[in-house]
């Protein structure tokens, strides 16, 4: 199911995630008036001097805004220069059949990675069509099995949507739909360290039963952290990091662009 670990057990993991790029087919597409090519172009390049030594790059859903593949091939050539191993899984926003072209060849969409002590699984959350998020039966499955399979491993688990409220009451209704069955599984596994999830916009960290909870700024446009309607953020693009160390411990932090101006265009409504 995994890819066997090239890294000794007993050194740290560095993980790079890149969430809600939110490209376009043409290079000059934007988001709420932010062009969302140049901003991950900034994010990638902020990451390159930060981040010298990554293990794995994460891109953790909404790569692409339109869905075309044109888009998925621009984020992978923009991606390629790091030179390590990459996931990535699909947003509510991203079209899997596309997606799919553009990794063929390419273990970018495997779901089960095994570096150092650690196992980093990858769900897919997206409903096609929908802006909210469920874990459907295959994927819970997918999550049982790759738990039970290595309990001597500590484990990070990833997907796209928000599995808890995180304070904007206009993201209540498009996080994951079916919370309870995916704590159910992760509660039968004590191995579990970490969740990891995109689509928010925001930084999120907090503590379930001894579990990490953690969601990040998009490459692109953010949104306001406690909103009650749709609202863009002042914060500039960024990205996260995460380092897994052996034992179990996890550091993780947030690193954001500077330079980056863009009047909001609100003729769009949502994202």
């Amino acid at each position: 199911m995994s890819r066997p670990s090239s890294l000794a057990p007993d050194r740290p993991v560095l993980l790079v995630q890149l969430s809600d790029s939110h490209l376009f087919a043409e290079a000059d597409g934007k988001l709420l008036g932010m062009n969302t090519r140049d901003s991950l172009e900034k994010v990638i390049e902020r990451v390159q001097v930060e981040q010298p030594e990554i293990d794995l790059i994460l891109a953790t859903g909404d790569l692409s805004q339109d869905g075309s593949l044109e888009s998925y091939q621009r984020f992978r050539q923009l991606t390629e220069p790091f030179q390590t191993a990459a996931r990535w899984f699909p947003g509510n926003h991203d079209e899997l059949p596309a997606m799919q072209q553009a990794c063929a060849g390419s273990d970018l969409l495997q779901p089960v990675i095994d570096l150092g002590n650690w196992r980093i699984v990858l769900l897919d959350s997206s409903i096609p069509g929908a802006v909210p998020g469920y874990l459907a039966d295959d994927q819970l499955a997918l999550l049982e099995k790759a738990l039970g399979e290595a309990p001597e491993r500590h484990h990070l688990v990833c997907f796209h949507h928000h599995p808890v409220s995180i304070g904007c009451r206009w993201m209540e209704p498009i996080g994951i739909r079916n919370p309870d069955a995916l704590f159910a599984v992760l509660e039968r596994h004590a191995q579990v360290r970490a969740v990891l999830w995109g689509h928010v916009h925001q930084e999120f960290d907090q503590l379930r039963g001894g579990i990490r909870l953690l969601a990040s700024p998009s490459t692109c446009v953010q949104f306001a952290p406690g909103s009650e309607e749709f609202q863009v953020g002042s914060e500039a693009p960024g990205y996260r990091w995460l380092r897994l160390h052996p034992d179990g411990r996890l550091e993780t932090g947030v690193s954001r662009v500077t330079g980056i101006h863009f009047e909001v265009d609100y003729s769009v409504k949502g994202y």
